[in-house]
């Protein structure tokens, strides 16, 4: 992410800017519901909808939070460089249409309104984490308690002047720490504390519609582009298009690296396998690209696609179940992309921070542990404690009949799948030819004997 204020003399509104970050902004938003695609694809039949809804929830929660106060928490007047506030934000009540972000040529509702898609993804890439268990009033408070008690706060610390990870130079373009490793450690928090799905490592657990996943994996390739371009705020130095171009350089990396751990590793190259890396590529490369150069970002993409393949399978091993490896692709990559930066940054890209690669020593690496793991331990004890909460209270799971039926109908009435008039035309309510005649043979053969 650009530096949040930085106040530059005579700033003037761009039209050029302005158009394009609203683009980006629509681009990041599409990211939700193409997430509630690819999540909704990995899972049974029977969670379809569920799946769909703990995203689409997300947008409508954190819009209004964004607007009451939300916005201000993140990216107002610094207080103990762990929060921010501005009254005159609080229900952007207060903000002129021509008013610019300090030091930028975009109106400040542009950025708020980019800003505010950051915060309706990332809770919702908590959810896949949860699949099949969680009752659906239940997620819905935890993203309001979630994003009030984590989201504002950590989006400060890393982006808003005055953050203490924003003031000690930790680099994240566009979300490794406040986005990935926060929805990562988060679900790893939330998971420990309700515990596994019904037949975990007993009953199989395939996705239902491996297009569908393909699909929402398209979908947030393709939005990623304006999620990590859009993070410089303007197109005036080519940073931004250097961005653009190293997120589809790592991604394509990483689709590569995890196939190729699959084929070693299972012998098959898995469709699964190719939309998982494309994420954990598009993961990786998210706090990197501005530093990095098109060559370290082939790097980037193929050591987050490699590493976080086999990541995923650590949840057999340790016995925690994540149901779509949020934990695995989502902080393994965000951590591994964060820390890469302090190898792989050329000095000519965001900023003249050199990696070790490139001359710099491992000075850039120790702030960007800092930042990582500052992120990663709050975000998992808090979210641990929050679930654990609404477990003693309210109850997070449904009941295990619900879930072993289906949470679907339990929690929303409704299946995704209407198989009824599957033959075209009326059901039927006679058996078909080949049935019938089936039967009368059987038949048949009972009379004569």
């Amino acid at each position: 992410m650009a530096p949040a204020i930085t106040l530059a003399a005579e700033t003037e509104l761009s039209a050029a800017n302005t158009g394009f970050m609203l683009i980006c902004s629509a681009l990041v938003m599409l990211m939700t519901p193409a997430l509630a695609f690819f999540y909704g694809g990995m899972v049974r039949v029977k969670s379809t909808l569920n799946m769909l809804m703990m995203s689409f929830i997300s947008l409508g929660i954190v819009t209004v939070l964004w607007v009451l106060y939300g916005f201000s928490m993140a990216f107002g007047t610094d207080t103990g460089s762990l929060v921010g506030w501005n009254s005159d934000w609080v229900g952007l009540s207060d903000i002129g249409l021509t008013e610019l972000w300090d030091g930028y040529t975009i109106p400040v509702f542009v950025f708020l309104v980019f800003q505010l898609m950051f915060a309706v993804l990332t809770p919702a890439l908590i959810s896949g984490a949860l699949a099949d268990r969680v009752k659906f009033t239940a997620w819905a408070l935890f993203i309001a308690l979630w994003a009030t008690i984590v989201y504002f706060p950590v989006a400060h610390w890393v982006w808003g002047a005055g953050g203490w990870a924003f003031e000690l130079g930790v680099i994240d373009f566009a979300g490794g720490t406040a986005v990935h490793i926060n929805a990562g450690a988060a679900a790893l928090g939330v998971i420990l504390v309700i515990g596994k799905r019904v037949g975990f490592k007993k009953d199989p657990m395939r996705p239902h519609s491996l297009p569908l996943v393909m699909l929402g994996a398209g979908l947030l390739w393709f939005g990623w582009f304006g999620f990590n371009a859009g993070s410089w705020l303007g197109n005036d130095d080519g940073v931004g298009a250097l961005m653009f171009v190293n997120t589809q350089v790592a991604t394509g990396a990483a689709v590569l690296g995890w196939l190729a751990y699959e084929k070693i590793r299972h012998g098959a190259f898995t469709t699964l396998g190719a939309a998982s890396g494309a994420v954990s590529g598009l993961v990786a490369i998210t706090p990197a690209g501005g530093a990095v150069s098109p060559l370290g970002a082939i790097a980037v993409g193929l050591i987050a696609g490699a590493l976080c393949a086999m990541a995923v399978g650590l949840k057999y091993r340790f016995g925690y179940d994540d149901s779509l490896d949020v934990v695995g692709v989502h902080l393994v990559g965000g951590i591994l992309g964060s820390l890469l930066v302090g190898f792989f940054a050329t000095g000519k890209g965001q900023s003249e921070v050199e990696g070790l690669f490139y001359g710099g020593g491992l000075e850039q690496f120790w702030k960007q542990c800092a930042g990582v793991f500052g992120v990663l331990a709050y975000s998992l004890v808090v979210s641990a404690i929050l679930a654990l909460i609404l477990h003693k209270t309210i109850g997070m799971r449904v009941p295990e009949d619900d879930e072993v039926a289906g949470i679907d109908q339990a929690e929303h009435a409704e299946t995704a799948y209407d198989f009824s008039g599957a033959g075209g035309g009326a059901a039927r309510t006679t058996a078909p030819p080949a049935a019938a005649a089936t039967a009368a043979r059987a038949e048949s053969k009972k009379v004569d004997a």
